[in-house]
Formats: C-alpha cells, structure tokens, sequence
C-alpha cells in the first residue's frame, strides 16, 4: 500500500484549535475597530479572470500570479485563462468599477481573506496566506488618507501593538528624486524597484541592482552617495532635515507639492492616532499602481513591517472610463499573528462543560442536559465517542472545560446531575434545574 504524504502543500499550513482561536479573536477585534471607524465588509471570489490581475502589480509581482489553466477541450493547450487573487486591492477596483452607481461615495471598505502568491517558500513566506485590507474609493482628500492610516494604527492599537512607527513618503516625491539625479522616465519605475529593497541589499545593492537595470554610473554614484547619508539608525528624517536628498526633492514643484501632502497627511493622522509619525524619503512600495502617499508600519519587536499601504488614484480607471481616486492600507496578518503569539498563551480556552455519557441507553438524558446546559448560555461539548467514564474525564480535563457533567442511571431517577469541577477534582450533586447556576458559579470563580 502507497501511503500519500500528510504534510500540507509547500508554502500552505495547517491551522490547529489554538491558531484559529487566536486569529479568529484577532480578526474580531480588528473588525470591531475597522466598523468604528466607518468601514463596511466586503468580500470577493478567491479566483478572478486572469486579465483582472495581470499588469497590476509590476514585473516582479506578476510572475508571482497563481494561474488557474483552461479547462475541458482546451486544458492540453497548457493556457491559463483565470488566475487566484494576488492580493485584495485589485478585485476592489473592479467591484468598485462594476458596482460604482450602487455604493455610496465615497466608499469605504475593508475585507480579510486568503491570498495566493507563487513565491518561494521559506522562513515567514508563504503561498498562502490572509490579508487585512481597508480602502477608501471616490475622495482625493488627504482626510481619506488619513482615516486609512489612523484604523491601521487603532487595529494594531486594539491588538496590543501599540508603540509602532508609520514611514510614510509620496510617490511623487520619488519620481522628483529620481528625475533630479538624472534618471530618464522610462527608468523611473526600474529605479525604484531597486531604491525599495535598500533596508533588505544597503546602498551597494541598490547601486548594483540599478547599474544591472540599465541606469547610467553618472546617476547612480551621487544619488547613492547622498541616499548613504540617511544612516542605518536614521532612514526616516523629520520633514526640515537638511539633506542633499530632500533638497533635491524640494527643487521642483512636483517634489515640493508631494512633500506638502506628506506633512498635511502626518498632521491629520497625528489628530487621530499616537503612533511616530514619520518621513522616509526612500520608501517606494513595490506595487506599481501606487500614486501618491505611501506608508508602512513597523514595530519594535519585529524588524519587518507589519502595515503599509499608499494612495493609487489610477488603478480603478482600468477597468472603466474614467479614472477614480482611491487609497488604502493593509495589515500584514500573519507577522502580526506571530508576535501575538509570542506575547500571548498559546492554549486554547475550551468549552465551559463536558457532559459525559455512562451509558448508551442514557444518551437521550445526556443530550436534553446538554442542551439545557447550551440555552443557558454556556459552551458545552457532549462527548461523541466511546470509552469508560475515566477516559471520557481525561478528555474533559485535556479539553481544558471548567467542569464535566456526569448523568447516571441514580441522577436520573433522583433529577440531579454531578458536577466535577475539574480544576480541584471536587463532585457536587446538585438538582438539574440548577446545573446552569452552579457551572456558571464554578466558572466565574475561575476567571
């Protein structure tokens, strides 16, 4: 006999009680702060038409789509005609372009799902994996900005991890940079690519990175020489900070109108929200539909970033007419979910009561306690397999329940039940019609 290997797919994991606990109570909690704050859920399919993806993300970013081949006749011709969603912000540009009459505006939304990338699976890295999202289609004003980054912040607040630093910077900003050193348009988009993996390669693998790319050593040698200013410990400057890099940015007036978006949104958000706010003159954000302010959150304990997003003003335009202004930000679930984890009790809380049954002929008198015991309010798990009434107590105890209910053949004629309070070992009889008082009383006591 073959015998199929049980490990999950390479970059897919399997989510045991005490993971889908702790993310379920994450999601809640991050749903909360997101409805207070004016956002409404949406949710879309796990699976678009591959033309709905593609051309969104940047070279890097679609040849990571999962596609989905064509089926039936046309399956051997090796075609792919839908693809699993990359990410959430795309499939909300083309709700919002096909529903746009329908929603309010502007609109404000948030959605957590699964979403599939073809990457290399490692260390942190995933095929599969959930992400937060939260936008604001139909407004250009910074206030929509704002509101973005302050539910960010408020979620990542409401979890316990307040404390985090949002780096924020401006599309625009980048591309004044860019063009100041020399950088024709067409390489625009190459030289940020590079200037985006800076905290990842340093200075001499950006340099590389752009000289491979194609950009000239007459561009790279002073940008670089002037990014290397911005030391390791001090990558996000105060707006006023005397540096050749701002200072080429500030030449123009696109730079100077990107750099007043900046500083408006920061004193918006600062309003609103308690985390450092500040500018990173050489954040790009990856994605190639970004347009104007961009942020990410990073937190103390975790050298990564755990949030991040930016405006994308022509994303929408894609798929219709006329082009919609949006922005919109993104929690990293999973990297939040693993400092959770390292900060909180990894057990599970199982059900309030474990109702035992002695014997199978007693079964209807267990299930009619146990649903007394549910209309009462308590999480109750009636035990569903076989085995001597110590094994069924092992289990009661394994699933961490406050008490087990034992219903005899003694109880039964008598109308009581016993209780076994599981943290002492106690057993208390006690009338039947008062087995909701005394497991809800045990259950107080212990919290």
């Amino acid at each position: 006999m073959v015998t199929i290997d049980a490990n999950p797919a390479s970059g897919t994991r399997d989510y045991l009680p005490a993971e889908v606990t702790r993310r379920e109570e994450a999601f809640a909690t991050i749903r909360r702060v997101f409805r207070s704050h004016g956002f409404d859920p949406l949710d879309t399919p796990a699976f678009e038409r591959l033309e709905v993806l593609t051309g969104k993300y940047g070279e890097e970013g679609d040849q990571l789509i999962f596609k989905i081949l064509r089926r039936g006749d046309h399956e051997a011709s090796g075609q792919a005609d839908l693809a699993l969603r990359y990410d959430l912000t795309v499939p909300l540009a083309r709700v919002a372009a096909r529903y746009g009459s329908q929603l309010p505006m502007p609109f404000k939304r948030y959605q957590i799902a699964p979403v599939w990338r073809a990457d290399r699976p490692g260390k942190g890295r995933f095929r599969e994996f959930y992400q937060c999202d939260l936008d604001v289609v139909g407004s250009t004003s910074p206030v929509a900005d704002a509101s973005t980054i302050a539910a960010v912040v408020d979620a990542l607040a409401a979890l316990g991890l307040d404390g985090c630093t949002v780096q924020m910077n401006h599309r625009q900003a980048l591309s004044a940079m860019v063009h100041a050193y020399g950088i024709p348009k067409e390489q625009e988009s190459d030289a940020l690519i590079a200037l985006d993996k800076l905290a990842k390669i340093g200075t001499d693998g950006v340099a590389k990175e752009l000289s491979q790319r194609g950009i000239s050593a007459a561009a790279i040698e002073p940008l670089m020489a002037d990014v290397g200013e911005l030391t390791a410990s001090s990558l996000s400057r105060d707006m006023g900070a005397d540096t050749s890099l701002v200072g080429r940015i500030a030449e123009t007036e696109q730079g100077r109108a990107a750099l007043a978006d900046i500083e408006t949104v920061r004193h918006l958000v600062g309003d609103q929200a308690t985390s450092q706010l500040v500018y990173s003159p050489v954040l790009a954000r990856g994605l190639a539909y970004y347009t104007g302010v961009v942020f990410e959150v990073v937190h103390d304990a975790l050298d990564v970033t755990i949030a991040a997003g930016g405006r994308y003003d022509g994303l929408i335009g894609m798929f219709q007419q006329e082009d919609v202004p949006a922005t919109g930000g993104s929690l990293g679930l999973e990297r939040i979910l693993l400092l959770l984890e390292e900060q909180q009790d990894a057990e599970v809380a199982g059900p309030d009561v474990v109702v035992t049954i002695v014997d199978d002929e007693l079964a209807s008198a267990a299930v009619a306690i146990a649903e007394r015991l549910r209309t009462g309010g308590l999480t109750t798990d009636l035990y569903a397999g076989t085995g001597r009434l110590g094994k069924q107590l092992k289990y009661a105890d394994r699933r961490a329940a406050t008490a087990a209910i034992i219903v005899g053949r003694g109880e039964i004629e008598a109308g009581t039940v016993t209780v076994k309070h599981l943290a002492t070992g106690d057993q208390t009889t006690v009338d039947a019609s008062e087995v909701v008082n005394h497991v809800s009383r045990l259950k107080k006591d212990a919290s």
